[in-house]
C-alpha cells in the first residue's frame, strides 16, 4: 500500500483493526464547515439512515455515558436515563467533551475513548448489515456492522431517540 493511500491511524481504527473486524475507512471533505451528520452522508453518498452520531451524556460529574443514534434523529434524555438505570441525564458540555473523551466534536468515535463509558446503541441499527460512525477524526468515517460495534464498546441496543 503507498503512502498515499495509507489509512490514517486513529485510536478507532488501530482497536478495530486489532479485534479483526471487517471495516472500512471512507473520508469526506471538512473545509466547507459543513460537518454535521446530514451533511456528512451527503458527502459520502451514503443513506442518512445509515449515518450515526456519538453523543456523550452525563448522570453526574464522574456517570458519563455514550450514545450512538441515527444522525437525523434526536436523542430522548428520559428514555435514554432509564435505558442508562439513572432518573435524568444532560449532555455532556462541548467544553468537556475533549477532556473526557479525547475526541473533538464532529469526530467524536464511540470506539477509543479516554476511559470505556457504558455505551447504548439506538435498536434501528439493530436492524442494518452495516452503519457509519465516526472514526475519531473530523473528516473520516467508519463502516461496520453494529453488531461489531457493540461487541467492541461492550454496547446495548435500546429505544433512545424522540
Amino acid at each position: 500500500m503507498s503512502k498515499k493511500n495509507k489509512l490514517p491511524k486513529t485510536n478507532a481504527i488501530r482497536i478495530i483493526e486489532s479485534e479483526d473486524f471487517p471495516f472500512e475507512i471512507r473520508s469526506y471533505q471538512t473545509d466547507d464547515g459543513h460537518n454535521d451528520g446530514i451533511s456528512v452522508a451527503n458527502k459520502t453518498n451514503e443513506p442518512v439512515s445509515s449515518v450515526y452520531k456519538t453523543l456523550v451524556a452525563m448522570a453526574s460529574k464522574t456517570d458519563l455515558l455514550v450514545f450512538i443514534i441515527p444522525v437525523s434523529d434526536e436523542l430522548d434524555l428520559k428514555k435514554a436515563a432509564k435505558t442508562a438505570g439513572f432518573k435524568k441525564i444532560e449532555m455532556l458540555p462541548m467544553k468537556e467533551l475533549t477532556k473526557e473523551t479525547g475526541y473533538v466534536r464532529g469526530g467524536c468515535s464511540p470506539i477509543g475513548m479516554k476511559r470505556e463509558l457504558p455505551t447504548f446503541i439506538d435498536q434501528q441499527a439493530e436492524t442494518l448489515d452495516y452503519f457509519y460512525v465516526s472514526a475519531g477524526k473530523v473528516g473520516l468515517q467508519m463502516k461496520l456492522a453494529p453488531q461489531d460495534l457493540a461487541q467492541v464498546t461492550k454496547a446495548q441496543f435500546s429505544d433512545l431517540v424522540k
